[in-house]
């Protein structure tokens, strides 16, 4: 038979825990505070693949249901779309998200939301684009990119003449080769059919190319953006307001200890980035661009 006397004790210095005292004492040692921080992390959570942001509701509903993503509210109150997806015995985790607004700043917001409850391997944004090369960026059309030119830094000079000075990003090398292997299998360009019932019989192109990205709307095919940015890479395809702020919040997040998550843009083509702009494309071009990220996970993960 046991019999404990005494004092049992678990503490650092002169701060004592889990004390106790006399005959048959005994403790049921904790955990550290690293421990418990591990143990309350639930088990589904470790190691998210693929963290995906969306900006507009149609995009959103389409990565929805593209991926078969399930609500989830986290004791935050953040919103979340996720899904765990087995596939020829490979499990992969996708958790999507909404920005607050549009912009460069939300979408980093959302970054960093996404960072701290489900920390992904692999950025996606996803969602609609205004095209701006009549050849290869036409509605309807999806531009993947591991390329990105953010276009606002300026310097305004005498007279309201204006520099712009582009800062040109390249995704990581790993998530380019796999870029290029989606590509090589799928055709260049691949070819889909339209993701909406009226588009059905339709197709659609799939490039590689550039984003153009800034905090302007554009609807006007002269405006001196365009011009800077298929003077400054003849590549430039499509603008969007958003990818400026993944590109950075991942250049930004690289000097954290770990692996910095690869990054990728898919932009379904809604406009022309010209005076016909506007929002009667937004389904067609969110559900080619959802259709395309689907077909992309399995090179990507």
């Amino acid at each position: 038979m046991n019999v404990n006397q005494g004092i049992v004790n678990r503490g650092n210095g002169n701060s004592f825990s889990g004390n106790a005292v006399g005959d048959r004492a005994s403790v049921l040692m904790g955990m550290s505070s690293e421990e418990e921080a591990g143990a309350k992390r639930r088990p589904e959570e470790a190691a998210w693949d693929i963290g995906v942001v969306t900006i507009l509701s149609e995009e959103l509903q389409a990565v929805r249901d593209e991926l078969e993503l399930e609500r989830y509210k986290e004791p935050s109150g953040l919103y979340f779309y996720r899904r765990i997806h087995t596939e020829s015995g490979a499990t992969v985790r996708v958790v999507a998200t909404q920005t607050q607004s549009q912009g460069q700043r939300s979408t980093m917001g959302a970054l960093e939301n996404l960072r701290r409850h489900y920390n992904p391997r692999m950025w996606v944004l996803v969602g609609v684009g205004g095209g701006i090369h009549d050849e290869y960026a036409r509605v309807g059309n999806v531009i993947v990119s591991t390329e990105i030119i953010y276009y606002e830094n300026r310097k305004i000079n005498g007279h309201g003449s204006i520099r712009r000075r582009g800062e040109h990003r390249q995704a990581p090398a790993a998530v380019v080769h796999a870029v290029n292997a989606y590509f090589a299998d799928h055709g260049t360009p691949a070819c889909i059919h339209g993701q909406v019932p009226s588009y059905a019989t339709e197709q659609f192109c799939v490039y590689p190319g550039v984003i153009g990205s800034g905090e302007a709307v554009i609807a006007d095919r002269e405006s001196e953006i365009r011009q800077f940015l298929t003077s400054y890479h003849e590549k430039v395809l499509a603008v969007d307001m958003e990818a400026g702020g993944l590109s950075q919040y991942w250049q930004e997040n690289s000097i954290n200890v770990g692996e910095n998550p690869g990054w990728v843009v898919v932009r379904g083509v809604s406009d022309n980035a010209d005076a016909q702009k506007g929002h009667a494309y937004h389904e067609l071009a969110a559900r080619n661009a959802a259709y395309v990220l689907r077909q992309l996970v399995s090179y990507i993960c």
